[in-house]
């Protein structure tokens, strides 16, 4: 059975059949998005949504820029996390935390993060001697950590309160439910696999040793942290009236970005709107729509304008420290003179050595 799987799996790599069903169903996403944003922002007047984020509370703000603040602090333990995984243990915190912020703050704008992390990871891993390989295993364990986090907290939020999931899926709350609790029992079933033995993916130098039980467990938890900080954030923004609580935000939340991330758009753009739109219809459209847009800048452009800062200010410092070193090696190990060296030829002609 698993050796079928194997080939029709291989097949499907040959075929790029893969690839091209993914780029598909991002088109498809994107398309339906479009049309739903569409009509949902028919009607809305742009004066009464600047006047929402002029009345939102600067406490609101400040506390959503917290969250968010906590939320990136997070996310820098999935590159800690996936580092020390493959055995790179000499690598810093610091470091780890500037390749994790800035590749994801990046990857989050640009879009494609899989690629433009991968980029930014490398740029910045490769000065402390890992390779290609090294930064791939690394994207791939800090995506798996995002996942196992996603996917607790939507299991858990959706078995608790299927109705949130409802409102955009359109489908009945026992069928999410069931759903959630396949979500899971999914989630249980991988813990205790990578529990009972060592477990690795891949082959030859671009296998990937599985974390273990305890440190899935940590990965989980740190996923659930970094999306429960991010939910948070957008709690503070969305509208006050009517009170629908944390956990039907913070599911429509986790939906939304999911959908956004599958769509390849720069921040999920269109895509994560009209989902939040659809998710939280009871909400006014003006005071929502000037809650994302506050937490776009507070999520998505701040953090991007200051990761573009930070790696320009690391290029210039590593500029010119190598331009300090290409000055100071010929001082350091300076050739003899000429005249001295013409001597030296000359007494060891007239010697014979």
């Amino acid at each position: 059975m698993l050796e079928a799987i194997r080939r029709a799996i291989s097949f499907l790599r040959q075929k790029q059949v893969l690839h091209k069903l993914g780029v598909l169903i991002s088109i498809a996403v994107i398309a339906v998005a479009c049309y739903v944003l569409y009509h949902m922002l028919r009607g809305i007047d742009t004066n009464e949504v600047i006047d929402a984020i002029k009345s939102t509370e600067p406490t609101q703000v400040a506390l959503a820029a917290l969250f968010v603040a906590a939320g990136y602090f997070t996310l820098t333990f999935y590159d800690w996390f996936a580092v020390r995984a493959i055995g790179q243990r000499h690598v810093p915190y610091r470091v780890n935390a500037l390749a994790a912020f800035t590749s994801y703050s990046i990857g989050h704008n640009v879009g494609a993060s899989v690629f433009t992390g991968g980029a930014v990871r490398y740029r910045i891993y490769s000065a402390w001697g890992l390779n290609a390989i090294d930064v791939a295993k690394i994207c791939f364990l800090a995506g798996l950590t995002f996942w196992l986090g996603n996917a607790a907290v939507l299991g858990l939020g959706i078995a608790y309160h299927p109705e949130a999931a409802a409102s955009i899926d359109q489908l009945p709350p026992w069928l999410n439910r069931i759903a959630a609790f396949g979500i899971l029992l999914a989630l249980f079933g991988y813990v205790a696999w990578v529990w009972a033995a060592p477990r690795g993916v891949g082959r030859g130098p671009w296998t990937v040793t599985l974390p273990g039980g305890p440190l899935t467990l940590l990965q989980i938890a740190i996923g659930i942290v970094d999306l429960g900080f991010c939910a948070l954030a957008m709690y503070m923004l969305v509208p006050d009236e009517p009170q629908i609580g944390f956990v039907v935000v913070a599911v429509i939340f986790v939906s939304a970005t999911l959908l956004g991330f599958a769509s390849h758009s720069p921040g999920g753009l269109g895509v994560f709107d009209a989902a939040m739109l659809v998710g939280l219809w009871q909400m006014d459209r003006e005071e929502l729509l000037a809650g994302m847009l506050l937490f776009r800048v507070l999520y998505y452009i701040g953090p991007f304008v200051i990761s573009v800062i930070l790696l320009t200010l690391r290029e210039i410092i590593i500029g010119a420290r190598s331009k300090r070193l290409r000055q100071l090696a010929p001082a350091a190990d300076p050739e003899p003179p000429r005249h001295e060296a013409a001597v030296y030829v000359r007494e060891r002609g007239e010697t014979g050595t």
